[in-house]
């Protein structure tokens, strides 16, 4: 296995022909520490946990996807607006590559959930999903419909407080993540990378005001037994995404 590649606020290169584009607003990044042999049975084949000075994190992250679109297509106002919770690993494959896996993606559009997982096989859920704002503080809710575990549910509240001129090296490495590991293609078919494009994060201190949940325990992760090292809050960015790409050698359909 190659050395991870650097942290880097910023991405490493252009997505020149994306596969998909769309903006992610309102984010709140709550995040819990864990050893990585907690989480290493939890992530795809070809990959092991990503470590920030031997610690890995499980990352609960809620916000609003806006306007998702197809290529170069402009983006769609309602089936591709939508608010939308996540429960995130931190992974790195044999070469290097540093990324998140997927191990819940809650949703609030049933057709963008069934394109989700069958098109590109990811855990998106169909759930029940606000995201309110009342002055500096941000609330979102979630209770999922389908497929299941029915009824799990998150109810977030943060604070946002002042913006972070320079990020640690730990929020880089919670937020600054240019792909996702993920067997697109299906098992046994090897591991694939999305790589995604954006601009620097705007990160903001965030006060968690609210946080009971039960997706990270329905997504297989222990429940959490401490207060989260970080929570951060961020207006948002626009997304470019790529095309899955398989090892050296393997074609792309």
């Amino acid at each position: 296995m190659l050395e991870p590649t650097p942290v880097t606020p910023d991405a490493p290169s252009r997505i020149r022909l994306p596969l998909l584009t769309q903006e992610w607003l309102d984010l709140a990044f709550i995040h819990w520490a864990v050893e990585p042999d907690v989480v290493a049975g939890l992530l795809p084949r070809g990959t092991v946990p990503d470590t920030h000075e031997g610690v890995t994190y499980v990352g609960l992250v809620a916000f609003r996807m806006h306007r998702v679109g197809w290529l170069r297509l402009p983006g769609v106002p309602y089936l591709g607006t939508f608010p939308e919770t996540n429960v995130r690993l931190y992974s790195v494959d044999e070469h290097g590559r540093r990324g998140v896996v997927f191990r819940s993606m809650d949703a609030a559009r049933l057709i963008p959930v069934v394109m989700g997982r069958l098109g590109f096989r990811l855990p998106y859920l169909w759930s029940r999903m606000s995201v309110r704002t009342d002055g500096d503080t941000v609330a979102y809710t979630s209770s999922r419909r389908w497929p299941g575990p029915r009824g799990a549910a998150s109810r977030i509240t943060v604070r946002t407080g002042e913006p972070i001129e320079e990020p640690t090296e730990l929020e880089h490495f919670l937020t600054a993540r240019w792909g996702m590991h993920n067997a697109f293609f299906g098992e046994p078919d090897p591991l694939a990378y999305l790589p995604n494009h954006h601009p620097r994060w705007p990160l903001y201190r965030a006060e968690l005001l609210t946080c009971e949940e039960d997706l990270i325990t329905a997504a297989g992760l222990p429940a959490p037994s401490a207060a989260p090292v970080s929570v951060l809050y961020s207006p948002g960015v626009p997304v470019s995404l790529g095309r899955p790409a398989r090892p050296a050698g393997i074609p792309t359909p």
